[in-house]
């Protein structure tokens, strides 16, 4: 009985192994930040806007109001505000990131979307600019939920 102690302890013990730095991201020039910016609030008002905004359900749901974009690192995120109408709401509204566009370089794009896990899920590597806001376009993977 002691010897199989012995092999459960030996087997729980942790080791320091020597770990390879990560690459860093690449920084996003500003020229570049703001086209990209440009392009995808124009996707965000031709597009989103219009379908997903609504006027207010005559029930407690919570409801899309806003939709729009943010840059926080080399990632640009597009965002929902929602309204929670209900008196037992914890707060009047909330922010909900559903796409992130990674910048990887010149005019190369990964796209992941928020899974219903609350982690990203990337779907496309290496998309210029346009292939990826089609993709965001017209999937629906990637629209606000």
């Amino acid at each position: 009985m002691c010897h199989c102690i012995n092999i459960m302890a030996k087997r729980n013990q942790k080791r320091w192994i020597k770990s390879t730095p990560r690459p860093s991201k690449p920084k996003v020039p500003e020229a570049e930040k703001q086209l990209i910016s440009e392009k995808c609030e124009g996707l965000i008002e031709t597009e989103f806007k219009p379908k997903y905004i609504q006027p207010p359900p005559d029930n407690d749901w919570n409801y899309i109001v806003d939709i729009f974009g943010k840059w926080y690192r080399n990632y640009f995120y597009f965002c929902s505000l929602y309204n929670c109408p209900s008196p037992r709401a914890i707060v009047p509204s909330f922010e909900a990131r559903f796409t992130r566009l990674e910048y990887a370089g010149s005019d190369r794009f990964n796209i992941s979307y928020m899974r219903h896990t609350e982690k990203w899920w990337e779907v496309h590597r290496g998309l210029t600019l346009e292939q990826a806001l089609e993709e965001i376009k017209i999937n629906l993977i990637f629209n606000p939920h």
